[in-house]
């Protein structure tokens, strides 16, 4: 084969990427890229799909678990009022197991006792551990 069709090959699988992000296309991308190289340095047929091959299987095998842990592992992005978990709440109206109300980021929110028994009287510090329904469990 001409390096040229192994080389559209690889465009084509790497397009073909961008449609999915699972990284499998761009890795045969990656082997047909290195049966270009092989057709270009003028190897027969044979090297080439081995080339292919071999660089292709070695980039899934290697490469791929990694490229998708740091595309997809990364760093955990909250949303919503995730983003007040572990956020400082001053405590506006006595929080006990039951009842009580708390300021957090500007907004008063009703709240309770994380561990249903410690009482927070009105301006203490207390830490939000968990938001259940439209109620901040704290700590």
């Amino acid at each position: 084969m001409h390096a040229m069709v192994w080389a559209v090959v690889a465009a084509v699988l790497v397009l073909l990427e961008l449609t999915t992000t699972t990284l499998v296309f761009v890795m045969l991308g990656i082997g047909a890229a290195a049966g270009a190289v092989a057709a270009g340095a003028g190897a027969n047929i044979v090297v080439q799909f081995a080339a292919f091959g071999a660089v292709s299987i070695g980039t899934l095998v290697f490469a791929r678990p990694t490229a998708m842990k740091r595309l997809h592992g990364g760093p955990e992005h909250r949303q919503g009022i995730d983003t007040l978990i572990g956020r400082e709440a001053l405590v506006v109206e006595k929080v006990d197991a039951h009842d009580g109300r708390v300021r957090i980021s500007g907004e008063i929110w009703s709240a309770r006792a994380y561990d249903g028994q410690t009482e927070y009287e009105v301006g203490d510090r207390v830490d939000v551990a968990q938001i259940e329904g439209a109620t901040a469990l704290v700590l």
